[in-house]
């Protein structure tokens, strides 16, 4: 675990697996860390370097005063690439993270070798809602949120049979900067890369969760009708499929890598 500084920012980072492997690089969704990360790393880190990071507002990394903007995001990445000298990267994101890699792979092609874009969508909900969580989490803090945050992320099955993994995750993003947090949901609220993305030519693996509320296999079934060429998975999880489906997710992962 590392913190890479570069202009006034600081990003937490880990890089570790197989030295001088391809480099698949791994982008959390809003609320989480790069722990989320931890099943697929085991898996992945015998034949790759994986590469983990906490997003901007979120763990160890800085949380400035916001609005963020989805370009901001993506810029942070390619910052710490080049930090890293990283020249490119798979890049497999979820949720927030699944529209940072979406970005990157329009306005930063030559640094994407393959994308991974799980339980997301070209445009995430709407501008009003995204904005009124903003303000909620400004004025009560993470409590609201985090508070409902198991049956957004999970399935009933899962949260039955699983209590102590949901409860870290929730625990965790109680302890989320509000600030960090509140900043991510107003770059989320104007992100539409609804236009831009038959643009992306990296090759292309869509996951979606079967029952993910959030961001709806319609929204997966939207992007790989515009993304020419992409594949398209579908696994028995909610929002957070790597981590409710880890063993699948990896093995979906591992078959598109290779």
């Amino acid at each position: 675990m590392t913190t890479a500084h570069f202009d006034s920012d600081y990003f937490h980072y880990t890089l570790e697996g197989k030295r001088d492997a391809p480099v698949v690089m791994f982008s959390n969704s809003l609320g989480t860390t790069e722990s989320m990360w931890a099943a697929q790393t085991e898996v992945l880190r015998q034949n790759f370097t994986v590469l983990t990071y906490d997003a901007r507002g979120h763990g160890a990394s800085i949380a400035t005063k916001g609005p963020y903007t989805l370009e901001q995001l993506g810029n942070d990445v390619i910052k710490l690439l080049d930090h890293l000298d990283l020249s490119q990267v798979a890049f497999c994101g979820i949720s927030m993270g699944g529209v940072t890699g979406q970005w990157l792979a329009i306005h930063a092609p030559q640094r994407i070798s393959q994308l991974i874009i799980c339980n997301s969508a070209a445009k995430i909900g709407t501008p009003e809602a995204w904005q009124g969580r903003a303000d909620l989490v400004r004025a009560q803090g993470m409590a609201p949120v985090a508070d409902g945050a198991a049956p957004r992320w999970f399935t009933e099955a899962f949260i039955a049979s699983q209590p102590s993994t949901v409860s870290s995750l929730t625990d965790a993003l109680r302890a989320t900067n509000p600030e960090g947090y509140a900043s991510c949901c107003e770059a989320l609220a104007y992100a539409d890369l609804r236009e831009e993305i038959a643009t992306i030519t990296a090759p292309t693996l869509i996951i979606a969760g079967w029952h993910d509320p959030v961001t709806t296999t319609t929204d997966a079934d939207f992007m790989a009708s515009r993304i020419a060429g992409s594949k398209r998975v579908d696994l028995p999880a909610s929002h957070l499929s790597n981590i409710e489906a880890s063993q699948a997710f990896s093995q979906t992962l591992m078959q598109f890598l290779v």
